[in-house]
């Protein structure tokens, strides 16, 4: 059985719902399907049963998938035996990063890393929030960089605080927002990005937006927001480079400037795989955390 094989058997088996596999294995979902019925076509017989509400395991396949998860588990112990003494970096690292993380402030801390570690297998999957915390919880990943304020058990550090901008090419000011025809243009995100915005919103005025744009990805919103279409709201760690609009804090009526916190998200028994604390500590090298860890 190739180790490819085994992955995406073990995987299929976690998930039970071939999307979320093809995710994890950064395959489209077709070619996921088309090799499960390749391997079921090498052992004869049906190993999952699909149906519009997932996957299900036969008896068959809880047979093979058991002979997957035992080869997996043998060969990670043989590859640490064999350096062991030689206190080599290598294995898979799992990291499930919040999506405006893994487009503007993940690639620079990776590059770093993979060009140290090069022998350490990384697997990324992006998205919200909401979902790379149930990653988390479920514990398909051994690093996750969450957006807002997680209620995690485990080990925890704010990389950085991110404040919220009003950026727009024509509102210098927050309260022309009261009387502004100009599209509120959002983009799609977890519920507790829009509850922030939404309470900030309800702080500040007395009525909705007068017109509303929803995109489905942050850098369609910025472009948008950049080429005159209408206002956005956007973390700071996105606009860095844009000079060319008006970005305006946002800031409750108390004065208080919005922001939105990114955590790093591990465990202590993750911890102590090497290739998880070597990624753990490059990011403080990188200097993002503002904290000394919360351990509980």
């Amino acid at each position: 059985m190739q180790v490819s094989e085994m992955e995406m058997l073990i995987t299929l088996s976690e998930e039970l719902n071939m999307r979320r596999a093809a995710e994890r294995l950064f395959v489209s979902q077709p070619a996921l399907s088309q090799r499960l019925v390749a391997i079921e076509r090498r052992w004869a017989t049906k190993l999952f049963i699909r149906s519009s509400r997932g996957l299900s395991i036969t008896p068959q396949g809880e047979k093979v998938i058991g002979l997957a998860k035992e080869m997996n588990r043998k060969e990670l112990e043989l590859k640490s035996e064999l350096t062991a003494e030689e206190g080599a970096v290598y294995g898979t690292l799992r990291i499930a990063v919040a999506s405006i993380m893994g487009q503007y402030w993940l690639p620079r801390v990776l590059k770093r890393f993979v060009e140290r570690y090069p022998h350490v297998r990384v697997q990324l999957v992006t998205g919200w929030s909401s979902e790379m915390m149930r990653h988390m919880l479920e514990e398909h990943f051994h690093i996750g960089i969450i957006r807002g304020n997680p209620d995690w058990k485990g080990v925890k550090e704010r990389l950085f605080s991110d404040p919220l901008y009003l950026v727009d090419s024509e509102l210098t000011t927050l309260e022309q927002l009261r009387k502004t025809d100009r599209p509120f243009i959002q983009f799609k995100s977890d519920s507790t990005y829009y509850q922030e915005i939404l309470e900030w919103w309800q702080d500040r005025f007395s009525s909705p937006p007068a017109r509303t744009l929803v995109v489905d990805q942050i850098e369609t919103c910025k472009q948008m927001a950049l080429h005159g279409i209408g206002f956005a709201i956007l973390p700071e760690s996105t606009i860095q480079e844009s000079s060319e609009v008006m970005q305006i804090p946002l800031k409750t009526s108390s004065g208080k400037v919005l922001k939105r916190d990114t955590w790093i998200l591990s465990t202590e028994s993750m911890l102590e795989l090497k290739q998880v604390q070597a990624f753990w500590d490059i990011v403080k090298e990188e200097g993002g955390s503002q904290s000394d860890g919360i351990r509980d």
